[in-house]
């Protein structure tokens, strides 16, 4: 092919794409729009905020201030941002890999074990996710009550687990594992109807090639069911890790970053630096921090961990 021919093949394919978008940009301008608007603008926004030392009053200025934003919140004599981080990838560490397993789990046993009610057990599943945030942080600070009074409480009182109540939001681990037992029971229903779905693409032939060569039901759970569902594990964990960087309802409702802003998270210090300390700056300062930090995250699971072989 001659360098003229290449040039005009380049050009009819420029031409053909360029026809197919204005054909489908009809159907996408609304997406579009709402993606700028709410997405891309206020990014733009908030990166803008927190090279400055905003002022919310209306006609005030908010003069450019450069670093000094970043540098404050890594100079902050209480280490919160630190005790955030770490509070962050600490729930990523724990709560991924058991609601990843408590959904596969739930949605093998459903499929196979509760054939004929698969609608009823999909939904008991997915009703959590459609609940109030609000409502199920009630339940959850029910549960957990101060005193005999809480119903956990009383339960392993009378199992003889405990001796005495625990005052579960007034200790580190007590609170972390109320946030960690939250966000599970909230979130685990959504990785059941995945896999449940995902499961139904499984093709019957391989279980049956299976059973002919002998294989056992933990044999066929390993070699074929496990293996086929890999594309839509690499998404669920994709999906799971981003929940699990934004924890806000989970810290906000539950401990509401106590006791002594020991179980803050990056979002729910984003908040209350923002709207209760009015540190704008730092506050959009660590909102850019974590969102550079939770696409590299994702990058690296699509770039590196989607190339590899996950079981």
């Amino acid at each position: 092919m001659t360098q003229a021919q290449a040039t005009l093949s380049a050009k009819s394919r420029f031409r053909t794409g360029l026809a197919q978008w204005l054909n489908a940009l009809p159907f996408v301008a609304v997406g579009l729009v709402g993606v700028l608007v709410f997405v891309v603008y206020p990014m733009i926004q908030n990166v803008k905020v927190s090279f400055q030392e905003f002022n919310i009053l209306p006609g005030q200025s908010s003069p450019w201030v450069g670093w000094d934003n970043y540098r404050a919140v890594f100079e902050d004599p209480n280490d919160k941002f630190m005790i955030a981080l770490k509070n962050t990838f600490l729930n990523v560490a724990v709560t991924v890999p058991i609601n990843w397993f408590l959904a596969v789990f739930f949605a093998v046993v459903i499929n196979t074990r509760f054939v004929k009610m698969k609608v009823a057990f999909r939904t008991l599943y997915y009703l959590p996710i459609v609940t109030s945030w609000i409502v199920v942080a009630l339940l959850f600070k029910y549960l957990f009550a101060d005193g005999s009074g809480g119903f956990v409480n009383y339960v392993l009182l009378h199992v003889g687990i405990l001796s005495e109540p625990v005052a579960w939001k007034s200790h580190y681990w007590s609170a972390m594992i109320m946030i960690w037992l939250f966000h599970i029971w909230k979130t685990v229903g959504w990785g059941v109807v995945i896999y449940l779905a995902a499961l139904q693409g499984i093709p019957r032939d391989l279980y049956e090639a299976a059973d002919m060569d002998g294989a056992s039901a933990t044999g066929k759970f390993l070699r074929v069911t496990l293996p086929m569902l890999r594309p839509i594990t690499l998404f669920v964990l994709i999906n799971l890790v981003n929940g699990a960087f934004g924890f806000f309802p989970q810290v906000y409702f539950i401990t509401a970053g106590g006791p002594m802003n020991q179980t803050q998270v990056i979002p729910s210090l984003i908040y209350m630096e923002a709207f209760k300390h009015f540190h704008f700056g730092e506050a959009a300062a660590m909102g850019v921090m974590m969102g550079l930090l939770v696409f590299a995250v994702t990058y690296y699971q699509m770039t590196k961990i989607g190339k590899q072989r996950l079981f």
